[in-house]
């Protein structure tokens, strides 16, 4: 995401903050196959609020005590920092200009924050299974939209987690929206992205963060101790259809249905990385891996969907570039990458 204050491989083969105890964990829903482990809520925007593998530390970074879960989101509702992941509806640019219940935020095109209807409000429990759950927002009076939100385990591939998103036009007007997934992890997560060639990158502000791109990889460069902290935004069109992360002995891979850069609104790129990441203070700041979906003029009534499917995987190796690449490429025909 881009905060207020800023402006806008293919392979070669828990942040805690102050808040009051009464609101230490949020009520949520396990899913467990004995390999990985997620946490799904139904309060806070139906998020997901963990994964990871059996005995390992969740891989997400998240705070549960953020906020009073609840209090009942409105129209002057600000962000809360609950983190996990969540879906949010693009392009940001245009959050707050389709409605009229918050005039001041419309007449300044507010990019900030997101729809508290989407990201806050308790959602409605539509099915659960021991191996999958269904979620439904409520209709937002601000983007219009109602999000169905589906997290489920995979049969035949225990590793995996799916994560599907259909998005429905309740404004009873056409409406021009994306679905954006955002996964928030520690600040010092290594971050990989297929990349073709360094005029499929961007980052803003300019000169804000620095990566590495060879091989057909991007890697998102951490600072090293000594050197300045970094906050800003990459956006990037893929090569193809995934990212990865590593942190804490696993390996997460996001694989996504790869698009054409036309197909995503010019705001945004298909894959995006907000780093806030300092080296002498490793425990504060987050990564952002986010994917956005095509930019679709939906008709009053008509819906869109868009899915990830993650992968996590243990990783015994050395943290560094040449070990993280020559694992994924180890695991590149069993992860269909």
């Amino acid at each position: 995401m881009l905060r207020p204050s800023q402006s806008f491989l293919t392979l070669g083969i828990a942040c805690l903050c102050a808040a009051p105890a009464a609101f230490a964990q949020l009520s949520a829903h396990r899913l467990d196959n004995g390999v990985v482990q997620a946490r799904v809520s139904e309060v806070a925007g139906g998020r997901l609020l963990s994964f990871a593998l059996q005995g390992k530390p969740n891989f997400l970074l998240v705070d549960e005590a953020a906020g009073d879960p609840g209090h009942a989101p409105n129209a002057r509702s600000n962000h809360i920092p609950y983190q996990g992941h969540e879906v949010w509806i693009g392009p940001q640019r245009e959050w707050w200009v389709h409605q009229d219940i918050n005039p001041a935020r419309a007449a300044a095109r507010a990019a900030w924050p997101p729809d508290p209807w989407l990201s806050l409000a308790k959602y409605t429990l539509v099915e659960k299974k021991p191996d999958e759950i269904t979620l439904d927002s409520p209709a937002s009076p601000v983007s219009g939209i109602l999000l169905r939100k589906h997290y489920a385990l995979v049969a035949g591939k225990p590793n995996s987690l799916r994560l599907e998103a259909e998005a429905s036009n309740r404004s009873g007007k056409l409406a021009g929206r994306d679905i954006w997934f955002n996964t928030r992890v520690p600040s010092q997560t290594w971050a990989y992205v297929p990349v073709a060639a360094h005029e499929d990158v961007r980052i803003e502000p300019a000169g804000a963060l620095r990566y590495t791109l060879d091989d057909g990889v991007l890697s998102l460069d951490l600072p090293a101790p000594g050197e300045p902290a970094r906050k800003g935004k990459l956006f990037a069109q893929p090569a193809s259809g995934w990212l990865a992360a590593f942190r804490d002995g696993q390996a997460l891979v996001i694989q996504f249905v790869h698009q054409p850069r036309a197909a995503i609104h010019p705001d945004q790129g298909q894959v995006e990385l907000y780093q806030d990441a300092d080296a002498g203070a490793p425990d504060k700041g987050l990564l952002e891996l986010e994917m956005h979906a095509p930019y679709v003029e939906l008709a009053p009534g008509q819906s869109m969907t868009a899915s990830e499917l993650w992968t996590i995987l243990p990783y015994d190796g050395p943290a560094t570039r040449d070990a993280h690449l020559a694992f994924l490429r180890r695991h590149a025909a069993q992860l269909g990458m």
